[in-house]
């Protein structure tokens, strides 16, 4: 013990964790109990926002009545167990999608809302996803994740890029974000790194440090720092046990690691597993709260998808939106399912008093009503409580009001993050009904 001298600078580190060593008593380690002065932290607010191309059908997109007597069309029948965390939107549109009226013209800024360049050029506008990532993601491992189940088309429709048809997130006005389409990537961009400093023990981040510097101990402080450890790993028991009944003085994620396996490599050839799989990877990011914002693209606008695991193999996407055939709405709530899968999932875990369902912000759209490129209503449905800020199980009908924008909404959902530009697109205010 003589060469080896203490100050009260000393700790033990970890990666992006300092834990003060027991004599350092001016510094609070963990604790159970909040300061007086300061509530008690809650679960973030998370958003996911679903996409599928070409509308629906003309006559089963409906909603009314409200809370656990609102009626729904067949197209939305799958979210029948969550009306009263639905907000079924009607009248919402997008005033610079209807300038061309062609499918590019009408996605390449449905989370924008800002003017497309024409003649093949790229120029659209940053997406509601990456405003928010760029200011409320940045206190996750990924600020955000970009999925799609339809590969992106760079050829020219009517002097616009297909590349509009193809992505709903944009990173700037000039850069779509890049789309993942393998589930496996998808996966490992999420927890092939070391796990990030908010989802694992603080004691086990420093036990390599600890084991380092307890070599240079006399027997008696040896024992002194294990006790103190000991305590340490007490304390993280009583929180993961506080946090399990809802009592949590400091929120913590639910999974600290993946709860299911790395799916295999590729596209997998079944387009309902692929939507599954990338609708699990939603969850499991959100879970873990290694990423709080997420946005999935079923399927492109124009969209070439076929579905043999409906027995609609005959017709892709797009030429069957022009009519309102049985199997154009077997495929519609295929679609939904998808919705309705992930709100079930996410509604079967639980944050402290709230469900994670109550926690997250789900967003559904389209860039059309119905496949005649009807845009002047937009289909919009939200599920979910936002942290407790969206009252669900309404019905909002904004066919008669004069600032109908669709930019609206998202300023409101943009103020349940905290995140408040003042205007977007071409709202200059967020809706009152949400």
């Amino acid at each position: 013990m003589s060469t080896h001298r203490f100050t009260r600078r000393t700790f033990l580190r970890g990666a992006g964790v300092t834990v003060a060593l027991p004599w350092m008593e001016s510094f609070n380690v963990w604790g159970d109990d909040a300061p007086a002065n300061k509530p008690a932290s809650s679960a973030p607010v998370r958003l996911g926002v679903l996409f599928s191309g070409n509308g629906f059908h003309s006559k089963e997109w409906w909603a009314r009545g409200e809370g656990k007597e609102m009626e729904l069309g067949q197209v939305l029948a799958p979210l029948h167990d969550f009306r009263e965390k639905l907000l079924f939107f009607r009248g919402l549109y997008n005033a610079e999608a209807l300038k061309g009226n062609i499918h590019s013209s009408q996605t390449g800024n449905l989370l924008s809302g800002a003017p497309l360049a024409s003649g093949g050029e790229i120029r659209s506008g940053t997406s509601l996803d990456q405003v928010l990532a760029q200011k409320y993601g940045r206190s996750t491992k990924v600020p955000s994740l970009v999925l799609g189940c339809e590969k992106s088309n760079p050829s020219v429709h009517k002097n616009y890029s297909m590349l509009y048809s193809s992505h709903i997130s944009w990173s700037s006005p000039t850069s779509p974000t890049p789309l993942e389409l393998y589930p496996a990537l998808a996966f490992d961009r999420l927890f092939k790194d070391e796990t990030s400093r908010g989802d694992q023990s603080v004691l086990d981040a420093v036990l390599g440090d600890a084991r380092d510097f307890r070599r240079n101990l006399s027997s008696t402080d040896q024992r002194k720092l294990d006790e103190y450890l000991e305590s340490v790993r007490e304390v993280e028991q009583r929180l993961e046990r506080a946090g399990q009944k809802g009592e949590m003085q400091g929120w913590r994620p639910t999974l600290t690691q993946p709860n299911i396996p790395r799916p295999a490599d590729g596209i997998p050839q079944d387009i309902a597993e692929h939507m599954r799989l990338m609708v699990d990877i939603m969850v499991l990011g959100f879970q873990t709260d290694t990423t709080r914002i997420t946005t999935l693209k079923l399927n492109n606008d124009h969209s070439s998808l076929r579905f043999p695991n409906l027995g609609v193999d005959y017709m892709i996407h797009h030429l069957l939106s022009h009519s309102d055939s049985a199997d154009w709405l077997k495929v519609n709530q295929f679609f939904l399912q998808q919705l309705g899968y992930l709100a079930r999932k996410l509604d079967a875990i639980q944050e402290g008093e709230r469900t994670l369902l109550d926690n997250t912000v789900l967003l559904y759209c389209s860039s059309m009503l119905t496949g005649n490129h009807e845009a002047n209503r937009l289909p919009v449905v939200m599920v979910g409580g936002g942290g407790g800020r969206i009252k669900g199980g309404r019905v909002v009908d904004l066919t008669d009001k004069p600032d109908r924008q669709m930019c609206r909404l998202y300023l409101s959902i943009m103020d349940k993050f905290g995140v408040r530009p003042g205007t977007f697109g071409d709202a200059t205010m967020p809706l009152d009904q949400v």
